[in-house]
């Protein structure tokens, strides 16, 4: 595939308004699909080769989750708000403000990720044990916890100019950049957790050096022109208007993030009584789940660029027509997967500990949710369709539904009367709750659509 670095800003507009949706949807979601999918094998490689170290190692990988997905947070909101109004500006041919955008967001991302470094490594063991820790997971915990924290800085950034190399149509940039540190990790993590005897202190280390490597990639695009987008500190602008255009997108993001750094707390506390094992069991239904969802986010991410483009040059014809192709294919694909994956469940499990208690809890875990990953799609797609053209509140409102409003209040009651069962069920039942809201936004917004439309 040729990579389209060379592309004129003129000819890179034509190319994204004018190629026919499916094949534009389908060349730039490609890429992305990879990103994610690999990326995503950073923390599902680590959770595999740190689980056969033991359960309580593993249970330790699940608590620094809810770490990790914060420092995402940071990164992905300042990525996915900035590269959707880099996206409509550049669809609006406003070059110089999509620079000074892109610029903004990398420099406070940075500034954001070494503050978090430095609380963080200053108060470790409050930290984890506020994370969920119990005391046997305690040492574990800090031990992986305190390497990710010191590469904070560098693991937010990547995500930032990643989303931002996908909103000018150049995924597959982004794509290298991400693949070639994730690739790295797999090979480090079997090498310094058993090869050098460092355990779990040896996975943290592989992320550590597999993400400055991504992060060094990435940069390059940018620093040798690759990209049409200009990095740079003279194009900083600390403006009210400028951080409210990339919060009013990137908040969502940020929400969908917290909250799920937030329910992965909530799921380690709650699962705690039941001991190390339950927690085990449900890190490796998270990360089995994540990376199956991972591939439907890089597909989405493949629709996003396609939809803010449309919609800064309202072409709303072709925002309706890629939203509805990609339900399709969301809708239609999670439908085969989650029927496979319902039917490997106890083999899944087995990839990361052949604990006969962990066996249990997580291939009961991981039907239940393979059964409406369906539903997941559509809510993951229709959030995506509110973010990408400017309607911040209501993306926001469904990734509260989906780990908040919904989950909390389940994780925090179903235990106290069905035990285990409470546990296993509260992520599915706040996805069809989800659902519903997902249903009663999106059918008024693609009227609206048709409305405005017809109004051209």
């Amino acid at each position: 595939m040729k990579i389209p670095a060379n592309l004129s800003i003129e000819e890179n507009y034509r190319r994204m308004i004018d190629t026919p949706v499916r094949k534009l949807i389908l060349s730039l979601a490609t890429p992305t699909i990879v990103s994610m999918l690999i990326t995503s094998f950073y923390s599902l490689t680590d959770t595999i080769f740190v689980s056969h170290t033991g359960t309580t190692a593993s249970a330790a990988v699940g608590i620094v989750f809810s770490l990790m997905s914060f420092i995402q947070a940071i990164g992905i909101m300042f990525g996915q708000g900035s590269a959707n109004v880099v996206s409509r500006l550049l669809g609006a041919k406003d070059n110089q403000k999509a620079d000074q955008v892109f610029s903004t967001a990398f420099f406070t991302a940075v500034f954001l990720a070494l503050c978090l470094s430095i609380a963080g490594l200053t108060h470790m063991h409050g930290l984890v044990r506020f994370l969920g820790a119990t005391p046997t997971i305690e040492p574990f915990a800090i031990a992986y916890g305190s390497m990710i924290l010191i590469g904070a800085p560098w693991m937010t950034v990547c995500y930032t100019m990643n989303n931002n190399l996908r909103s000018e149509g150049k995924a597959i940039l982004g794509m290298i950049g991400m693949s070639s540190g994730a690739i790295i990790n797999v090979v480090l993590d079997p090498l310094l957790i058993f090869g050098f005897g460092m355990g779990i202190r040896g996975a943290a280390l592989a992320t550590l050096i597999s993400q400055f490597l991504s992060f060094c990639i990435l940069l390059s695009h940018f620093i040798k022109g690759r990209s049409n987008l200009h990095l740079s500190l003279g194009n900083i602008r600390f403006s009210w208007k400028l951080y409210r255009d990339i919060f009013t997108v990137g908040l969502p993001s940020l929400i969908r993030n917290l909250l799920l750094s937030v329910s992965a707390i909530c799921l380690n506390v709650f699962a705690g009584p039941f001991g190390d094992a339950a927690i085990s069991a449900m890190t490796i239904t998270t990360r089995i789940i994540q990376f199956l969802n991972s591939a439907l986010i890089g597909f989405g991410q493949g629709f996003q660029p396609v939809a803010g483009f449309s919609w800064g040059a309202k072409r709303y014809d072709r925002l309706k027509e890629s939203f509805v192709f990609c339900i399709q294919v969301g809708v239609f694909s999670f439908v085969g997967i989650g029927f496979l994956c319902y039917l490997g469940a106890p083999m899944l499990v087995r990839c990361f500990l052949s604990d006969p208690t962990v066996l249990a809890i997580g291939t009961v875990a991981i039907r239940f949710q393979c059964v409406l990953m369906p539903i997941m799609a559509f809510n993951t797609l229709s959030g995506m369709l509110f973010q990408c053209t400017n309607h911040g509140a209501k993306s926001s409102i469904l990734a509260f539904c989906r780990q908040g409003i919904f989950f909390i209040p389940l994780i925090a009651t179903l235990p106290k009367v069905y035990g285990i069962l409470g546990i296993q069920v509260s992520q599915p039942l706040a996805d069809i709750l989800t659902f519903g809201v997902s249903l009663a936004l999106v059918i008024p917004f693609l009227k609206q659509l048709s409305k405005l439309e017809s109004s051209l």
